[in-house]
């Protein structure tokens, strides 16, 4: 008897049958400067985001497409690495990289592992499940991916993309008309850490991002500055490892409501990036300026050890080290410690990703396009790209670099302009197909002059009409 599992892929595989149309293949093969066909679209990042991106375009009859990560296979995205949470945060009946093919849901799939009981009885989708599901759906939408290989450049190469990699070590070119930078959270900078928590020795503090050894803190004093969900996971797993945990912020109070939660309805993920700037800056400043908030499980799972203490308005005056100890100054006086946590999020800096190296000093940032009132000015918000309305780059110096509209960003740093987006499962039903009604509108535009002139030669006969049939009043005579 066929599994659960096995019925369900035979489902999937119908149902992308019957939602096939139009099949026909529509892209002309470019040729790159080396004589090989050069790609349609390169997909960097083979996460959530990159993966369902792959898959919008494979819909869209966009097959030539190549996703690569510097991960191994397994490992992309946060899930099996530096996510800390055991069960995911959205509600478990959000949809995403399905892109409405029911068949490809979560639920679809979690049903057919574990049954229909167990799935109503569920009340969060677990980590590593979700990243087990996550496998499933490359494996049935056919993403071609190759891990193990960093994009380390981006540059122009005629009418076409040169995206420089590296693999095994070695560099290499890829040629390809578009380029998704489907990068997460790291996508337009690099992770945040204040200067004195930088300034600490390397064994003394990490931040949330890193591989943390958590079973060797055990009996120690941990200092966790920051109060995100992500600060309190990590906060939670150095007290179920045995340590004492202090958690820091400088907000009076800590965040416990999900701005996230009031924007995600379809006429917010579908058009916040059709509003005007003023309106746009507004509404992502009030949201970014929250963060997001933790939900009830997450601040339990820290407050059920005696050994968890919260501080509010507490800001770090100064850290440093003493031997192997840690003494901060905060307002009320110093502490000492044996560990710092930073769950201090990221920060808009091209200069930190190599592959914008060639053109991240013409990005368009949003405090290039809009001047907020004063008393809306933000300038860490205003790092953030102020993206096309295909999450492509925009130039800040016009003429000097117009290829960067053929690199579209759809990650984290894509907030300001889209709302969630690349890096979030609510808005993937809606963002995707945007991104990829984006990139095919771009292509289309490349492939119509020699469209017209293929369509003046085109004459495939339906139908065949025997001459016999016919009566010609051009050959009767009067």
């Amino acid at each position: 008897m066929t599994d659960p599992l096995s019925q369900l892929e035979d489902e999937v595989r119908r149902d992308l049958a019957r939602i096939a149309h139009p099949r026909q293949p529509w892209l002309t093969p470019k040729t790159a400067p080396d004589g090989t066909e050069a790609l349609d679209v390169l997909v960097v990042g083979a996460g959530q985001g990159g993966i369902a991106t792959a898959f919008g375009l494979k819909r869209a009859k966009v097959d030539n497409v190549l996703v690569i990560d510097m991960a191994e296979a397994g490992r992309e995205g946060p899930w099996r690495t530096f996510a800390r949470m055991p069960t995911l945060r959205s509600p478990k009946d959000y949809t995403g990289p399905d892109l409405e093919v029911p068949s490809l849901t979560y639920e679809a799939w979690h049903t057919a592992r574990f049954g229909a009981d167990h799935w109503q009885a569920l009340d969060l989708i677990g980590r590593e499940e979700w990243a087990g599901y996550l496998d499933w759906v490359r494996r049935m939408t056919g993403a071609r991916v190759r891990n193990g290989v960093e994009l380390i450049g981006i540059d122009e190469a005629g009418p076409l993309l040169r995206a420089t990699v590296r693999e095994a070590g070695a560099t290499r070119d890829i040629h390809t008309r578009r380029i998704v930078l489907a990068t997460g959270q790291e996508s337009g900078g690099s992770w945040h850490l204040p200067p004195a928590v930088e300034a600490l020795p390397a064994h003394l503090r990490a931040h949330t991002c890193e591989d943390i050894d958590f079973a060797a803190l055990e009996g120690k004093t941990v200092f966790v500055l920051g109060a995100g969900a992500s600060a309190f996971d990590n906060a939670a797993t150095a007290l179920e490892a045995g340590a004492v945990v202090h958690l820091f912020t400088r907000r009076d109070k800590v965040q416990v409501i999900q701005p996230y939660r009031a924007i995600t309805f379809a006429g917010f993920m579908r058009h916040l990036a059709d509003l005007d700037d003023a309106l746009r800056w507004k509404i992502m400043r009030h949201v970014l300026s929250l963060r997001e908030g933790f939900p009830q499980h997450t601040y339990d799972r820290c407050a059920r050890h005696d050994t968890f203490q919260l501080h509010v308005g507490a800001p770090w005056l100064s850290a440093r080290a003493d031997g192997d100890r840690v003494v901060i100054e905060t307002p009320r006086g110093t502490m000492e410690g044996d560990y710092v946590i930073a769950g201090t999020g990221i920060d808009m800096d091209y200069a930190a990703r190599p592959e914008f190296a060639r053109f991240g000093s013409n990005i368009a940032s949003w405090a290039d396009r809009y001047q907020p009132p004063v008393e809306d000015a933000d300038e860490r918000l205003g790092r953030y790209p102020y993206l096309n309305d295909d999450f492509s780059f925009a130039e800040k110096h016009p003429g000097e670099t117009p290829w960067i509209s053929r690199v579209h960003l759809f990650a984290i740093a894509a907030t300001m302009s889209f709302g969630p987006s690349g890096s979030s499962i609510n808005a993937m039903t809606t963002a995707v197909p945007r991104l990829v009604s984006g990139i095919t509108r771009g292509l289309f535009r490349e492939e119509a002059p020699g469209f017209y002139e293929e369509l003046l030669k085109y004459e495939v006969p339906q139908a065949v009409v025997p001459e016999a049939d016919v009566i010609d009043h051009r050959r009767v005579k009067a």
